[in-house]
C-alpha cells in the first residue's frame, strides 16, 4: 500500500467517526520524520481514543500496522505509519500544541478528494 492510500484510509476512518477539522499536510520537504501529517480532533477524550482506534483498525484491515503509537491515555494520540503520522487531539490539546501553525509551511492537502468517492 502506498503513502497516498494510507493517507486516504486514515482520513476516511477519521471522517467516519465524525472527527472535527481534519487536516492533511505534506511535510516531506520540511522534515525527514515523515511525508504527511494528518491532524484532527475529537470532542472528548473518549472520542479521541475512538478516532485513533478506528484509524488503527481500518489500516490494519488493509495490512498496514503502525510503527509506533503514543499517548493512548492523553489528549493527544499519535499513530506513526512511517510516511504518514496521524495526530488526534482533544480541542484544548490541539490549540495548545498548534501543530497546524507549526507546520504551516507544509502543503495543505484537500481531504475532500478522499471523501468524495464514498462508493469506492
Amino acid at each position: 500500500m502506498n503513502t497516498k492510500d494510507i493517507l486516504k484510509v486514515a482520513v476516511k476512518a477519521l471522517d467516519s467517526k465524525k472527527a472535527v477539522d481534519i487536516q492533511a499536510v505534506e511535510v516531506g520537504d520540511l522534515t525527514i520524520l515523515t511525508e504527511y501529517f494528518v491532524i484532527a480532533n475529537g470532542t472528548s477524550s473518549t472520542h479521541v481514543r475512538s478516532l485513533a482506534d478506528e484509524v488503527e483498525y481500518q489500516l490494519s484491515q488493509v495490512g498496514v500496522e503502525p510503527h509506533h503509537i503514543e499517548g493512548k491515555a492523553t489528549g493527544w494520540i499519535l499513530l506513526d505509519y512511517d510516511t504518514v503520522i496521524v495526530h488526534v487531539f482533544t480541542h484544548e490539546a490541539r490549540e495548545f500544541y498548534s501543530l497546524d501553525k507549526q507546520w504551516q509551511d507544509g502543503k495543505i492537502i484537500d481531504v475532500t478528494e478522499f471523501l468524495d468517492n464514498q462508493g469506492e
